[in-house]
């Protein structure tokens, strides 16, 4: 049963789901935009007998405060902070990466911060290297060198409003009957509310100090190897599939899966990655310890 929490962090409340034992392996799940833990809420439910699942909401998304850009930090930088103390506060010092879309700036921050933490990561449509950037990315890159009003509104017309919130659920995948259209109702709920288009376009333009950052991830994956799944959705505009190939040029312990859906791959293959996460984690955590029944479930040797 997933129980839905608030804790208070440097002022802020942040919300958060949580689900399953703290004896069991933790993943500590980071979402992407514009959504939420939401987008995790199925796969809680999946995984919940055999893992211990934290998802926050940042500050500015889903439950949590939403200060203004006056009064909170909405940088990468920032935000990672805010889940760095959030682990802190939570006593979470061991658990394994879900990174999604923004999630990957967040989770690789906390990652090179303390490499001893990460048990190992699970990419989704997550960013780390330049192919992974673009025709999608060409109006925010011009944000980058210019942050004028015109090349704000050119995104705040087209990225934040709600058919561009349904068209990043159903784009790319392959029965759009089967995506359920409260994920873009839900997500476009929250972008509405007075200030919070400011907050993601301040994000838009801070996703800039991400790719600076590129080679220092890549030097995290080359010196520390954390055993890494890869489930990609191949029909993401946003984050290619060019994107997920570079990983296996700095990872050697790596499970590289392709999938045929979109950005939002939990909607439609939310099962086959539950079951792609349980058997990686079966090699690289203590998961048979409590659960040895998995061993059998995904095959492997005694």
């Amino acid at each position: 049963m997933t129980s839905y929490k608030t804790v208070t962090i440097e002022g802020l409340d942040i919300f958060y789901r949580e689900a399953g034992s703290p004896d069991d392996p933790t993943i500590l799940l980071l979402h992407g935009f514009p959504t939420s833990s939401h987008m995790f809420r199925n796969l809680i439910q999946v995984l919940s007998d055999r893992f211990h699942l934290v998802a926050p909401d940042y500050p500015g998304f889903g439950n949590s405060s939403m200060p203004s850009v006056e009064e909170y930090d909405y940088t990468f930088d920032g935000i990672a902070g805010s889940i760095h103390s959030f682990t802190e506060k939570l006593g979470l010092h061991k658990y394994s990466l879900y990174m999604m879309d923004y999630g990957a700036p967040v989770g690789y921050r906390l990652a090179v911060k303390h490499p001893e933490r990460v048990e190992s990561m699970i990419v989704q449509n997550g960013n780390a290297y330049e192919e992974g950037l673009r025709e999608f990315w060409d109006p925010i890159k011009a944000y980058w060198k210019e942050k004028s009003k015109e090349n704000g509104d050119v995104l705040r017309n087209s990225l934040l409003t709600i058919e561009a919130t349904k068209w990043q659920y159903t784009n790319g995948v392959r029965n759009p009957e089967t995506i359920a259209p409260e994920n873009w109702f839900h997500d476009q709920y929250l972008m509405d509310r007075p200030g919070n288009k400011d907050i993601q376009l301040q994000l838009f333009y801070d996703y800039g100090s991400n790719p600076p950052l590129y080679p220092d991830w890549q030097a995290y994956f080359r010196e520390y190897q954390p055993p890494t799944l890869i489930a990609w959705g191949k029909n993401d505009y946003i984050f290619p599939e060019e994107g997920a190939h570079p990983y296996k040029r700095d990872l050697k312990n790596i499970e590289f899966h392709i999938l045929d859906t979109g950005h939002f791959a939990l909607e439609e293959d939310g099962d086959k990655i539950a079951h792609l996460i349980t058997c990686f984690m079966a090699k690289h955590t203590d998961l048979l310890a409590k659960h040895p029944e998995y061993r059998e479930k995904c095959e492997l040797a005694a």
